[in-house]
């Protein structure tokens, strides 16, 4: 699929430049590589961004001189940018940036500048007496980057539809006396075959016991009759990150397997069912902790119910409980995020149903489609 337009580019600036006009800044640098590729399309692992109120300044090295140079001829070529040259040093760069472009206040992006970092800036700007003075901000392309424009939903639909592409070799592959590695390998070479340019995190295979333990990694346990088998995973398409976890049964599932999965099925349905345009992201939390409370599971499901989904596989809106530290999150049309309630139960194992989800103007849309239903190998 191609990356976004030219034009989809010049209105997400135009997004980030009405936060600054709001701020009274005249720059914003920006140093996460997604927050970079959303602004810029570039992909490179690492650089600098400062958009300013006329123009995207990207400082990168010789590595990736030959891949801006394409992508700036081509339909998705990043609008005003100019290229600076790293030399040597990044920051060394960017204070020579700042000084030639004579743009003050500057903001910076404060989650993701160290503390040494800003005062290497500090201290530079100050013994070369340059006339720049520096604001930390909160979350600026994060926001924006929240809802998804045309371009951004066209790519999540099509990296959440290939996952119907994977899931079938990997419950012909889930049988006793397999190793947890070796049916990992099997969903990653699956999500390749698929077309995924690479797996979003590490691939999650979690059996028997393992299956308690909500972010275990896959091991060197062999399966074997009677576990429950957490099969978590997802795929990166063209820049863009989906997420999806199943549970599986080897054998028949007993009377308490099927309580606690039918239990989280319900609370994943629940969840659903709540989302729309104008509720806090909260809500759709709450629907799936009161099943599992009322199904006498409240304890067992220790982690948020969903997260963001796009550049990266953890990104806002979190879909959990109201934190005092966090600003509350409207959903809004535009929206995309797992929804994976989840029960576990050490010395038994556990359930995870996960599925992506869109934020719609008239309530959700499912962008997973695989069956929901316990399943047996």
């Amino acid at each position: 699929m191609a990356l976004p337009s030219t034009a989809a580019l010049a209105a997400r600036h135009a997004r980030i430049r009405e936060s600054l006009e709001t701020l009274s800044l005249e720059a914003l640098i920006v140093t996460p590589p997604a927050n970079i590729r959303y602004l810029s399309n570039f992909a490179g692992s690492a650089g600098i961004l400062v958009l300013t109120r006329d123009a995207v300044h990207l400082l990168i090295d010789f590595r990736y001189h030959e891949a801006l140079r394409e992508l700036q001829a081509s339909p998705s070529a990043c609008p005003g940018l100019r290229m600076w040259e790293v030399p040597a040093s990044y920051e060394e760069a960017l204070i020579g940036c700042l000084a030639e472009i004579g743009v003050t206040p500057v903001g910076f992006e404060a989650a993701h500048v160290t503390v040494a970092r800003y005062e290497w800036w500090r201290e530079t700007i100050a013994g070369r007496q340059l006339d720049i003075t520096w604001r930390s901000t909160e979350r600026i392309v994060e926001q924006a980057r929240m809802v998804k424009d045309a371009a951004e939903i066209a790519i999540l639909r099509e990296a959440a539809a290939r996952l119907g592409q994977v899931l079938p070799p990997v419950l012909a592959a889930v049988r006793p006396g397999v190793s947890e590695r070796s049916v990992a390998a099997v969903i990653e070479s699956s999500m390749r075959e698929a077309g995924y340019e690479r797996i979003a995190f590490d691939t999650i295979v979690a059996s028997g016991p393992h299956s308690a333990m909500p972010h275990y990694r896959a091991g060197t346990r062999s399966l074997a009759a009677g576990d429950l088998v957490v099969l978590d995973f997802g795929g990166v398409l063209d820049g863009y990150c989906c997420d999806l976890t199943r549970t599986v049964s080897i054998g028949p599932p007993s009377r308490e397997v099927r309580r606690v999965y039918d239990a989280v099925r319900d609370a994943h349905a629940a969840a659903v069912a709540a989302v729309r345009p104008g509720i806090d992201a909260s809500a759709v939390d709450a629907a799936a902790r009161d099943v599992l409370r009322d199904r006498g599971l409240g304890e067992a499901f220790g982690h948020g119910t969903g997260h963001g989904l796009g550049l990266d596989v953890h990104e806002e809106p979190r879909i959990g409980r109201p934190r005092a530290d966090l600003p509350p999150v409207t959903l809004a049309p535009g929206m995309v995020f797992t929804i994976e309630p989840g029960a576990y139960l050490p010395g038994f194992g556990g359930v995870r149903i996960e599925d992506d989800v869109l934020v719609t103007e008239s309530g959700v849309e499912l962008l997973t489609s695989l069956p929901r239903e316990l399943m047996t190998c």
